[in-house]
Order: C-alpha cells, then sequence, then structure tokens
C-alpha cells in the first residue's frame, strides 16, 4: 500500500442490486468521492453473511487482514468488522484501523448477543464512525467509548430534479428493506385508517431479509383489503428507483429505529415531503429549510394512529401540501453532496495515519482524534 492509501473492507454484497441498502449505498458513494479527490482505495469485498459469517468467510477476512502492512490505514464496514471480534481486535495492534457503524448490531431486532464482540471491536479500533451526530452519540453512551475517537460522518446526497409526482398528493412512497425495524406494519395499520381516501403507496426494497415478517405484512395487507393500493415493489436501482422517486408526492418512513435515514435526503433532494417518525437521527435529517420550517411531518414511532393522521392531514389539506412542499424544495438547496462526506471521512483518517498512540492501539488511552460533532 502506498503511504496515503486506505483499504476499505466492505461487504461482498456492497455491489448486489438485489440487496440494496443504505450502508452499501453509502460505501460505495465514500470509495468513489475519496477516490476522486486524489485518495488511493483498495476495495476488498469479503462475501458472507454478516455479521453471522460462516467459518469460510471468517477465514477470508483474517487473510485480507493479515496481509496488510503494518500501519496501513483501514476502514472497515461495521457490518463486517463488528461481529467477528476475534479476527478484528488481533490485528486492530498493527492496523490504523477506523469502524464505519452504519448501525450498531443490537439496535436490529434479534441480534442482541452481537453486542459485548461490538464493543470488543470498537474498544479496539483507532476511530469510529458515525453516520449522524445522535449516532455518535449513541454509540459513546451505548459503548461508553471515549468521546475524542467517535466521529460523526453523515451521507452526502447526489444531486436530483424536481419531483413531478402525480395529482400533488396520492403517490406515497416508502424506500426502506421490509424488516421490523422498518416499521411497514406500522404503515400497513395507518394506511387502513384512510383506505377511504385516493392514494397508492409503493413500498420499495429487499423482501428476503425476514420471510416471516413479509408473509405476516402480506396478510395484513390482505386482511384490511388493501391488495393493489400497497405495492410490494422489491429492490429498485437506478433508473428503476429514480422513477419511483420522480413520480412520487410524498415519502413515507415509520422506522422503529434508524440511524441518519438516507432516503429522507434522497426524497428531498427531489423536493419530495416526508412524513417519518421522530426516531434517533431522523429529525436531524429532515432538518430545517433557511426560513425554520420543517420540510414534513414527524410522528412518535410504533403509533399507527398517529402516523395516519398525519397521512389524513397531507391527504386532505392541500394547503398542507403545498407549505411543504415548498419547505422542501427549499431544504434541497442546502443539502450536502458526497464530497463533503469524502472530504470529512479523510480528515478523520488523516488524523488516525498521524496519531502517535500507535502502535499498540488495543487497551491504548488515544492521544490523537478529534471531537468532530459534524
Amino acid at each position: 500500500m502506498t503511504s496515503r492509501e486506505v483499504c476499505a473492507v466492505l461487504p461482498g454484497d456492497v455491489d448486489d442490486a438485489s440487496v440494496p441498502s443504505g450502508g452499501n449505498r453509502y460505501d460505495r458513494r465514500l470509495c468513489e468521492e475519496l477516490a476522486a479527490s486524489g485518495r488511493p482505495v483498495r476495495e476488498v469485498a469479503v462475501h458472507g453473511s454478516w455479521p453471522r459469517p460462516g467459518e469460510a468467510a471468517r477465514a477470508e477476512l483474517g487473510r485480507a487482514l493479515a496481509a496488510l502492512p503494518d500501519g496501513s490505514v483501514v476502514l472497515m464496514d461495521g457490518l463486517v468488522a463488528c461481529g467477528v471480534p476475534e479476527v478484528v481486535v488481533p490485528e486492530a495492534g498493527r492496523l490504523r484501523l477506523a469502524v464505519l457503524v452504519h448501525l450498531p448490531l443490537a439496535d436490529e431486532p434479534g441480534q442482541a448477543d452481537l453486542n459485548a464482540g461490538e464493543r470488543k471491536v470498537l474498544e479496539a479500533a483507532g476511530a469510529v464512525i458515525a453516520t449522524s451526530p445522535w449516532a455518535r452519540d449513541h454509540l459513546i453512551a451505548h459503548h461508553g467509548l471515549e468521546p475524542s475517537r467517535v466521529h460523526a460522518v453523515a451521507p452526502g446526497t447526489d444531486p436530483a430534479p424536481l419531483a413531478s409526482g402525480t395529482d400533488g398528493a396520492a403517490r406515497l412512497l416508502c424506500v426502506a428493506s421490509v424488516t421490523p425495524r422498518k416499521g411497514h406494519d406500522v404503515l400497513v395499520e395507518a394506511l387502513a385508517t384512510v383506505a377511504h381516501l385516493s392514494w397508492h403507496c409503493e413500498c420499495v426494497g429487499p423482501l428476503g431479509r425476514d420471510a416471516g415478517h413479509v408473509a405476516r405484512l402480506r396478510r395484513a395487507i390482505a386482511g384490511h383489503r388493501l391488495d393493489g393500493r400497497v405495492e410490494l415493489a422489491g429492490p429498485l436501482t437506478g433508473k428503476r428507483l429514480e422513477d419511483a422517486y420522480a413520480g412520487a408526492d410524498l415519502l413515507v418512513l415509520a422506522s422503529r429505529a434508524e440511524t441518519y435515514g438516507m432516503v429522507v435526503t434522497e426524497a428531498l433532494a427531489r423536493g419530495v415531503p416526508v412524513i417519518a417518525t421522530s426516531v434517533d437521527g431522523v429529525p436531524d435529517t429532515l432538518g430545517w429549510d433557511p426560513s425554520g420550517a420543517v420540510p414534513g411531518i414527524l410522528v412518535p414511532p410504533d403509533d399507527p394512529a398517529a402516523l395516519g393522521a398525519a397521512l389524513r392531514r397531507w391527504l386532505v389539506e392541500p394547503e398542507l401540501r403545498e407549505r411543504l412542499r415548498a419547505s422542501a424544495r427549499l431544504r434541497r438547496g442546502a443539502l450536502p453532496g458526497w464530497d463533503d462526506t469524502a472530504r470529512r471521512m479523510a480528515a478523520v483518517l488523516s488524523r488516525l495515519r498521524r496519531d502517535q498512540s500507535f502502535p499498540g492501539r488495543v487497551g491504548a488511552s488515544p492521544q490523537g482524534g478529534a471531537n468532530d460533532r459534524d
């Protein structure tokens, strides 16, 4: 590796269009922008069922890390790193390791047993990167991490044309993997309360991550007689996803946990207002336009009645729709790009490279770093 090169260790499916995710998109766009800014990036994509890989994937990751020269700057996706402390921690003493945590493992239902291993990895890393100020503070509190080693580097947003929408109200879009954390079940219950109004909701996102949850969701849709009105479209990428955004009047996100919520800014980049749960990092992601107005409506999580009431207001109050749409278009102009993400990440990695407490990262008291709350 050259002196300025960064090794990025990514999930093997980072470019798999059948399983798109916000984490994969962040990884891909970050690597592209780091390279475009003149910082060489060597990508190592490791296939496996992360964060619970089989023996072959563990061995492949171990070989990849062992092959890196001492002192190499390594940026690891937390989905790969945090479930295998027995592989990562022994290498952290000789590598300048940064771990990018898109979502703490225990925040995903059914993964509480991975919490202790994640803590070991993050304690051993020279730097920990979260995707929002809220997520940074959450990681520090949850794992008891030294604040000077934990940084917030938010996702960027690609410029996009204004969405044309349909009639200005009726086309609802939800972009999220169909898993319990994303709250599609809450969304369906909320939509049932406005079934007497005119709307169509397209749910875009992978359907293969929790087959039981998807089956229950389909039963709920049928039970409320919403077949044909709530569409589980599966994953969309490229032009098909662009077309879904272009035809949307409103983005709806019913998540139970969300460190950032990239789909919120992707909607705002097209001037599309948002109804979302006021959970975790979402309120800051939705933000405010330059006048101080919020370009959407925030509702409590796990509350179908509150979400249904917000949807009803959107559907029956044209003045509200116009106000939120105007705010979304103003907010659109203030969204940072991926070049900003790459610049902030490069600053973190440069500090890590200069950290005088290396070698011997494991158990050391960090001397370098910065309290980035961007």
